[in-house]
């Protein structure tokens, strides 16, 4: 059963909401070591948490952190952005939002896989319920682009021992969601459940009822999902 207990963790964007407590909690749950991987990193105050410099769209910036944190043995790909990008129309806003929050993703996974072949490790994509549903549009786009991957990835590297995950979550208390309205979830509280999904070796952790819900709905009518397409 996978545990933090000793593990050595990176987290992907971890000056964000999500990100600062991915690296609190793991240190909680007993990690050893936590690299708080940002394009602008910072100190943390803690000697158990290494600030690493990382840019997710950057091949360059990936390898040598990959060279710095070659004892990664989970690697949470937390970093990822909003530009209000659309699929129709212009483009160009939409294929710089897939640069970081999908061939990001993809790129630091791929370039940690040496480290996490020796420990057989832990994959997590912080994913949304989004993924599932497109009323995001470009982001939605971009989610649902990594949720397909990560699917890839889960059946590719389970021979080698390596765990992939993937986190579906609602509206957090965010910098991301400021302008959003409504109920949010707590940023704490998502990360409890993505460690307690990961400790319990699940492959889809669904953070808040509206995941759940989103999820089920696929197995329905797409009217039932859009019903602004009933007729």
């Amino acid at each position: 059963m996978p545990t933090l207990t000793n593990a050595v963790v990176l987290v992907t964007g971890a000056n964000g909401g999500l990100g600062t407590h991915f690296v609190h909690q793991a240190l909680e749950r007993g990690a050893t070591k936590v690299y708080a991987a940002a394009r602008n990193p910072r100190e943390w105050g803690d000697p158990s948490i290494t600030p690493l410099r990382l840019d997710v769209t950057d091949h360059a910036s990936v390898t040598s952190a990959a060279a710095t944190a070659d004892d990664v043995t989970v690697v949470i790909n937390n970093a990822g952005g909003a530009n209000g990008s659309s699929v129709m129309g212009d483009l160009i806003a939409a294929r710089e939002l897939f640069e970081t929050n999908f061939w990001g993703a993809l790129d630091v996974t791929n370039t940690f896989l040496p480290a996490l072949r020796t420990s057989g490790g832990i994959v997590l994509n912080v994913l949304s319920v989004l993924s599932w549903y497109g009323i995001g549009d470009g982001y939605s786009a971009t989610k649902a682009a990594l949720w397909s991957a990560t699917n890839t990835q889960r059946l590719a590297l389970a021979a080698e021992g390596i765990h992939v995950a993937s986190l579906h979550l609602g509206y957090t208390d965010t910098p991301m969601t400021t302008g959003v309205a409504g109920p949010k979830n707590d940023p704490a509280d998502v990360v409890r459940s993505a460690y307690d999904g990961l400790e319990d070796d699940a492959y889809e952790i669904l953070a808040d009822q509206l995941s759940a819900d989103v999820k089920a709905g696929l197995a329905q009518p797409i009217e039932v999902l859009y019903p602004q397409l009933s007729r």
